[in-house]
């Protein structure tokens, strides 16, 4: 690139001005379509469709109540899929308090006093309903989430949450994608320093487009230029 334009950008992203131009498929004509998957969470009222095109990409249509956004992940630099579980323990153990207060209570029955009984129909009902809520809360909460972060800028590229049931299926996609990811690893540069200025640029792009926040994109830049930095300390 002509140099008239490193003086005009911040000089800590210089490495970018060095990088190869490399052109992303568009989400919408990939030439291969090697795996697909619906994933769709009523509860959250979010869907998501994810495919893995042409060997080295991964393109992400997702929907949620206030947002759509559709983008193009560059598996080269792309760290493998995490899976990570909330259970929400609190929720489940009131749910079961509750649940055991309601036989507690319909077990009584004749054997409670006069007094007792005139009020224990209403109080069966309020603990049934609170039942109810807590297992529904349970549920909710209850969680796995699907992540894809950059290898080496650690910025959240995707992140899919559902219960544990709705997930299970995008879990065996996501083996599909770290293969790919690996496949896309013999694509990389040759050097580490060529490879970390792509992937700068990669940010660079998905910022552009509205997948990385400014804080998520300046947290990976300072952790890309740290380890380029480094890296020209160890070659020098």
């Amino acid at each position: 690139m002509c140099s008239a334009h490193v003086s005009s950008m911040p000089v800590a992203e210089h490495i970018l001005l060095e990088s190869d131009f490399h052109q992303v498929p568009d989400v919408r004509a990939a030439r291969k379509v090697h795996a697909r998957i619906t994933f769709r969470s009523r509860l959250r009222r979010r869907f998501t469709q994810l495919e893995i095109i042409d060997y080295y990409y991964l393109s992400v249509r997702a929907c949620s109540r206030s947002s759509s956004l559709e983008y193009v992940l560059d598996l080269r630099f792309v760290g493998t899929p995490r899976v990570s579980r909330h259970i929400a323990w609190r929720w489940i153990t009131a749910s079961l308090l509750l649940l055991a207060l309601t036989c507690g209570i319909m077990q009584l029955g004749s054997l409670a006093p006069q007094w007792w009984q005139r009020f224990s129909l209403p109080l069966c009902a309020a603990v049934t309903g609170a039942w109810a809520v807590a297992t529904l809360l349970a549920a909710y909460r209850t969680t796995e989430t699907v992540m894809l972060l950059s290898s080496v800028g650690a910025a959240r590229l995707l992140d899919c949450t559902g219960g544990l049931g709705t997930v299970r299926g995008l879990r065996r996609f996501m083996a599909k994608v770290a293969a790919h990811v690996q496949l896309a690893a013999a694509a990389r540069r040759t050097t580490r320093a060529a490879q970390l200025r792509d992937e700068m640029r990669e940010h660079v792009r998905l910022k552009q487009i509205g997948v990385l926040p400014d804080p998520e994109y300046e947290s990976a830049k300072a952790r890309i230029l740290g380890r380029h930095s480094t890296g020209q300390k160890s070659s020098g």
